[in-house]
């Protein structure tokens, strides 16, 4: 009789570990699950936003007159002055080291080639009419191509052929508000 009741506490307990183990079998297979698709999400989406990442060059204040060398054209971080400037739309070249600032902040910064037809002009204005605050528009002749789309770190770059407003949008849906130093 005492064998048999040690038979069925073993076998009980046998069971019971199955269980335990079978379940965390099952919390296993579900934890690796979801780790998977995140990772597939994070991937697809760092590959799915717009422009281009470019290293951060850090956020030192500099006074007026040090000039220095960034990491990209326009640059998208780095040494920039102490004030901003006001958001809107400038018909004047405005310093790198002034508008980095803006990016700081979480604006977006548009810049164009002054020889842009008036009519690419006057559409890259609209964002700063439609979206407000957080948006500068302004006539860069050191870029490298026709438009520059700049944020903290993201920068997209293209030519008056290759424009389309849905670009735009999107790259400014993406960074606005999304710098190291968030200014409401």
């Amino acid at each position: 009789m005492a064998n048999e009741k040690e038979s069925r506490i073993i076998q009980a307990t046998r069971r019971k570990i199955m269980k335990r183990l079978v379940l965390l079998g099952i919390i296993l297979d579900i934890v690796g699950g979801l780790t998977f698709w995140l990772v597939v999400y994070l991937k697809n989406r760092e590959q799915n936003l717009p422009g281009t990442f470019i290293t951060d060059q850090g956020r030192e204040h500099v006074g007026p007159g040090h000039k220095h060398v960034y990491n990209s054209n326009p640059p998208t971080s780095g040494w920039h002055h102490a004030q901003p400037v006001e958001w809107g739309i400038y018909r004047e070249e405005i310093t790198d080291e002034i508008l980095i600032h803006n990016l700081e902040h979480g604006g977006i910064w548009i810049s164009y080639k002054p020889s842009i037809p008036q009519e690419m002009k006057q559409k890259l204005e609209g964002f700063s009419k439609k979206w407000g605050r957080k948006i500068i528009i302004a006539p860069r002749s050191a870029n490298d191509t026709d438009i520059a789309l700049a944020a903290w770190s993201r920068l997209d770059k293209f030519s008056v052929a290759e424009y389309s407003d849905d670009r735009v949008e999107r790259f400014i849906k993406a960074y606005r508000n999304k710098g190291p130093e968030f200014v409401p």
